[in-house]
């Protein structure tokens, strides 16, 4: 990658970062974007899966100190699917349109089981609901705002890979 393309890759992950913290809470409501793990996903597959592991693992941090009852949960869950998004990037992340949108749905509903299973089981039908009904939706809601952000905003999170990139 080129000094312009990293800088312009930082600023549509600050700009996600800063999304997540100022628009998510006026979204209200059961079922909300997660820009963190657009943010997540879009860099991990920029870079190499070591690198892409301790970009989830300080989201992670940064996300769980803001709820210190399950410490560490966050941080799992986004290492986790940083370190695999990065993986399989050079086998399945290209230009096409819809397996960027599963890519992307499929990341934010395994942090939602990790960090749900992590933090406390399905104990009750409340977490249970979670993880089977409002999790998929989220991701589905996700899915489409990551697709329409590389829709309008294609420079800033398109992925140019080396073909050789490990």
């Amino acid at each position: 990658m080129t000094l312009a393309e990293s800088g312009r890759a930082l600023v549509g992950f600050l700009l996600l970062v800063v999304a997540h913290f100022t628009l998510r809470p006026l979204l209200g409501g059961p079922v909300l974007v997660d820009f963190l793990t657009i943010a997540v996903l879009f860099s991990a597959v920029r870079v190499r899966p070591g690198a892409a592991a301790a970009i989830g693992f300080a989201v992670g941090v940064s996300l769980d100190s803001l709820s210190p009852g399950s410490f560490g949960t966050a941080a799992l869950a986004y290492t986790c699917v940083a370190f695999l998004a990065s993986r399989l990037n050079a086998a399945f992340f290209t230009d096409n349109i819809s397996l960027t949108g599963a890519f992307v749905l499929a990341g934010k509903w395994a942090v939602d089981a990790v960090t749900l299973l992590l933090a406390g089981g399905l104990a009750d039908t409340q977490s249970l609901m979670q993880l089977l009904v409002w999790s998929p939706l989220s991701a589905v809601l996700t899915a489409v705002v990551a697709l329409f952000l590389l829709a309008v905003a294609r420079p800033w999170f398109a992925v140019t890979v080396a073909p050789n990139r490990r």
